[in-house]
């Protein structure tokens, strides 16, 4: 697991709050290109998302050693809807996490029941999406479009690796599984 990851789980929502308020400064002439330019940098390599189809999530709760479910951190830190909180499912290198920092409303799931919060996310027309850091995959969040921190900066900020496609996640990650 990286480093940095547990310190992110312990300060996640103030970490989606900076994110945010960063990406703002994109609209400022000259500044702009320079931050567009370090968050693009560091969506690539260092923290960002993909977005999965039903199909893709569900295969990665089955691939995965273990799975939680808890609070979706962007909908807690900006609660901008009235959509489902607890949509977010720990998978990969998250287990790491959710064990060692403990994260306050996580708790251990089954597959079956983490593919149904899946399902109903999906019906509720909400995005799904596998989070990454340093490369390595820890949570399939299931967020909405309103709320979502690595949609709103590729979306109203142009950071555009804040969030992609890999058409290659599956196989990605069943690497880091074994």
């Amino acid at each position: 697991m990286h480093h940095t990851l547990p310190f992110y789980g312990r300060y996640r929502r103030k970490f989606l709050r900076i994110y945010i308020f960063l990406a703002q400064l994109t609209h400022i002439p000259l500044l702009g290109r320079l931050v567009r330019w370090i968050a693009n940098n560091y969506g690539r390599t260092g923290h960002g998302g993909y977005f999965l189809t039903l199909e893709e999530a569900e295969q990665l709760i089955d691939i995965s050693n273990s799975v939680a479910l808890g609070p979706c951190g962007c909908r807690q830190a900006f609660h901008n809807c009235n959509r489902p909180i607890m949509t977010e499912i720990v998978v990969g290198a998250g287990r790491e996490l959710y064990y060692k920092v403990k994260n306050k409303g996580f708790h251990q799931v089954s597959k079956k029941k983490a593919k149904e919060v899946m399902q109903q996310c999906h019906g509720g027309g909400m995005m799904h999406t596998v989070m990454q850091c340093q490369g390595l995959f820890y949570a399939i969040c299931n967020c909405c479009s309103c709320c979502c921190v690595p949609y709103r900066l590729k979306n109203n900020h142009g950071i555009e690796y804040a969030m992609t496609r890999n058409k290659s996640i599956i196989a990605d990650f069943e690497k880091q599984q074994l």
